[in-house]
């Protein structure tokens, strides 16, 4: 066997394995979608810049995504683009070992992200890109010596001399763009990762039925129930009755059997939940429906399947955590189940959690991932006097716009409405829930409700579940009744989300929308419950009242008000692509068209 076929052999076996592994790791269809468009992107770069040698920015490019989204999407940006670019600058036995050789491109960019590389400035990005650059040369060197006549290191040495000048024109290309662009498009790009991670999009409709039960007969009737065994007869946590709220009335979510029914029927054998019933469970949906159970007044534990629960899975996926917002995620999961926030393979979340608190007291400098890192610490126990959750309330209420709404990122980004709940969620979980930022936020809200009694992610939109489950809670959260919001007339936005239950017992997104049934049901329960964040454990002592108020309830529902039949519009708010995370991908073509000119723009658009 020659040296040319064994080592082609080798780099066709490593990307072979490579993609093998980052399949296995089951990425989302969005994440798909991001690594597909940087890899588009990436090529389209190469092949602007085709009429001038080695002078590209699509090592910079893939290094920067491996920076962002970690080694499997690196890697996988890089190999695609290699081979994409040369459907236009041609194929052949070359193509093989630039793939790979971009690939440990993507690889370096996601070492130096883990080392802290997301905070890096343009210069320690550009001199990443250029080291890059030379791992790259000195790899398609090694491909130019396998099909030379010796090989030898001297043979090697000559075939390094001939490449200097190409080697060197890769370099310091390499070096310019990523100083030119490096720190604004990995800006970009850890934006669109905390959408990916967290699509803080909480989705609820319901079955309302306008109650209050004071704790004192709670009580009561749990004792009477219990003495003629009634409690035993039903099957635990089948539906929930909430009784005291956070708000000053208090709204009972008796008749959610269904919505329960329809998560338990799609558990999967491991304890967790996939997007919809049959997909493969991930942490994201899961933990979302541990907090949803427990909103419901269910105890996540137990509902099992194939004897494993909820928090076996969230277990199992404890070690492929990535970045603030799965942690947050998975601290507020774990309080929902009524265990430690603390013990978890992989480290302790609550302190990997503080790691990524910046200077200025935000966490990623985003509004989204803040709001829930105050979520996350006072499930953790954190007190509403806590400094650190004093300064990342302080920073949240800086964020705040002139309308008074919240971005997903910063002030000046444009204020929306699933933002808007979830910051104002975090400064009444702060202490600070009567403030002058609360009430601007909750006003904001207020403006926004649509005419159908719901809420669009933008003011003018078509309601979905989601957002107005946000907007639920957020209402919840500065003491108002969910029950009485009305717009000019209009139903509440309870009486809305009860009109998105399916047959089947999940909530539907919108009018015309289903996707993702399990995560928009599990949403929806936390509204339904009226509970804001974070979601606390259910008490062994309601748990009774639960069972024997789900038995109560267990007949037909009746409207708590007329229907108005609408046609409306769908937005893939939770399955398609998140909210923000088309815009950015806009921002990144636009940048790379600037950086590309002419050329790359009829491309690129």
């Amino acid at each position: 066997m020659s040296w040319q076929l064994a080592s082609f052999g080798l780099v066709l076996a490593s990307l072979a394995l490579a993609f093998w592994w980052y399949e296995s790791s089951q990425p989302t269809g969005r994440l798909i979608a991001v690594v597909a468009t940087l890899a588009a992107l990436a090529a389209l770069g190469r092949d602007a810049f085709a009429a001038v040698p080695d002078v590209k920015p699509i090592t910079a490019i893939v290094l920067i995504s491996g920076v962002a989204f970690g080694a499997g999407p690196g890697f996988a940006v890089g190999a695609i683009s290699g081979l994409a670019s040369n459907i236009l600058l041609g194929e052949g036995p070359w193509t093989p070992w630039q793939m790979l050789g971009w690939g440990l491109v993507g690889l370096i960019g996601a070492a130096l992200g883990a080392l802290g590389g997301r905070r890096a400035g343009s210069l320690v990005l550009a001199l990443a890109c250029a080291v890059s650059a030379e791992v790259f040369n000195l790899l398609l060197d090694f491909y130019t010596w396998t099909g030379a006549g010796a090989h030898t290191l001297a043979g090697f040495g000559v075939v390094l001399s001939s490449a200097v000048a190409f080697d060197v024109t890769h370099v310091l290309a390499s070096f310019a763009f990523g100083l030119a662009f490096g720190s604004v498009l990995l800006r970009m790009l850890r934006r669109v990762r905390a959408r990916l991670e967290v699509d803080w999009i909480a989705a609820t409709p319901e079955r309302v039925v306008p109650a209050r039960t004071s704790p004192g007969t709670a009580v009561v009737l749990a004792a009477i129930l219990a003495s003629l065994g009634l409690a035993s007869a039903v099957s635990p946590g089948t539906a929930r009755a909430m009784s005291s709220a956070s708000g000053p009335a208090s709204v009972s979510r008796l008749a959610i059997s269904r919505e329960l029914g329809f998560l338990a029927r799609a558990q999967n054998a491991d304890g967790g939940f996939g997007a919809a019933p049959g997909q493969a469970s991930t942490e994201l949906y899961s933990a979302w429906v541990a907090m949803g159970l427990a909103a419901a007044g269910r105890d996540p534990l137990s509902v099992r399947r194939g004897g494993h629960d909820v928090l076996d899975s969230l277990r199992g996926q404890a070690t492929s955590l990535q970045g603030p917002g799965d942690l947050e995620r998975t601290i507020l999961a774990l309080h929902a189940c009524g265990v430690s926030v603390h013990a978890l393979p992989g480290g302790d979340p609550v302190a990997r959690l503080l790691r990524s608190r910046r200077a200025d007291g935000s966490f990623g400098e985003l509004v989204n991932i803040t709001a829930f890192a105050i979520f996350a610490l006072r499930a953790a126990g954190y007190s509403q006097h806590s400094p650190v959750i004093g300064h990342a309330a302080r920073w949240l209420v800086a964020q705040q716009s002139a309308d008074g709404g919240f971005g997903f990122a910063t002030r000046g980004g444009g204020s929306d409405v699933d933002d808007t709940a979830a910051a104002v969620q975090a400064i009444a979980a702060s202490g600070s829930g009567a403030g002058a930022a609360a009430r601007r936020g909750a006003a904001y809200l207020a403006r926004a409700q649509s005419l159908d009694g719901g809420y669009p992610q933008q003011p003018g939109g078509v309601s979905n579940a989601q957002s107005t489950a946000w907007a639920t809670q957020a209402i919840v959260a500065v003491g108002g009744d969910p029950a009485r919001t009305t717009r000019s007339g209009s139903r509440s936005p309870l009486a809305y989300l009860e009109s998105l239950l399916a047959p089947d017992g999940s909530v539907r997104y919108s009018r015309t929308g289903s996707q993702t049934p399990v995560w928009v049901t599990a949403q929806a329960l936390t509204a339904l419950a009226a509970k804001p964040f974070p979601i606390a454990p259910v008490h062994r002592a309601s748990r009774a009242v639960a069972v024997a108020l789900s038995a109560a309830r267990a007949r037909p529902r009746t409207a708590s008000a007329p229907r108005r039949r609408r046609r409306m519009g769908s937005r893939a708010h939770a399955a398609a692509s998140p909210a923000g995370l088309g815009g950015d991908i806009v921002a990144i073509v636009r940048a790379m068209d600037s950086l590309a000119g002419a050329a790359l723009a009829p491309l690129a658009w």
